[in-house]
């Protein structure tokens, strides 16, 4: 099977944009608001990270960042008050997928699995690889193939066998009744 140019499911030439958290409300009077963790990286949530908040992808600088309970507080610079910041709230944050680091050698980020051709152990097609859901347990893949029938595999080594992202391959072992 040849190899397929990379699909981002973004349209051609958009950038591709990753949730690093969501902004849930104010808190204080100097301009913080509490974020919610959307990233396996909070460590790369620093003051002077450029990020984009909300469905326009409003740029935006963090002024200061801090933990608290399960996420962080976070302020912008430029915005100073809890009314301004107030205006924020309930949007998600993102950065370009471009900026993010490249990940240790035989790790990829999930959106860089998208779009994956999906074969069975024998070689023969099973579908793209269209979402990953996040469990408490491992991760599950969820397959679509031509007819829109989706399957959904567990990611876990006895299923899935191989992954070749030079030639956009996942091989896998179907169970039993799939």
């Amino acid at each position: 099977m040849p190899a397929q140019p990379q699909s981002s499911g973004s349209p051609a030439g958009e950038p591709v944009y990753l949730v690093i958290g969501y902004l849930r409300r104010s808190h204080g009077v100097r301009g913080e608001i509490i974020m919610d963790l959307h990233t396996d990286f909070p460590q790369r949530i620093k003051s002077g990270r450029k990020v984009l908040v909300g469905e326009k992808h409003t740029p935006l600088t963090f002024d200061t960042v801090r933990p608290h309970a399960d996420g962080l507080l976070v302020s912008f610079r430029g915005i100073d008050t809890s009314e301004d910041v107030s205006k924020l709230r309930n949007q998600w944050v993102y950065v370009k997928a471009d900026e993010v680091p490249p990940l240790p050698e035989g790790q990829h980020y999930q959106y860089e699995m998208i779009g994956l051709d999906v074969v069975d152990e024998d070689g023969h097609p099973v579908g793209k690889l269209v979402e990953i859901l996040e469990t408490g347990a491992n991760d599950v893949y969820v397959v679509r193939d031509d007819s829109g029938k989706e399957i959904l595999l567990p990611a876990i080594p006895s299923v899935i066998l191989n992954l070749d992202m030079d030639s956009r391959i996942l091989k896998v072992h179907l169970l039993e009744g799939l």
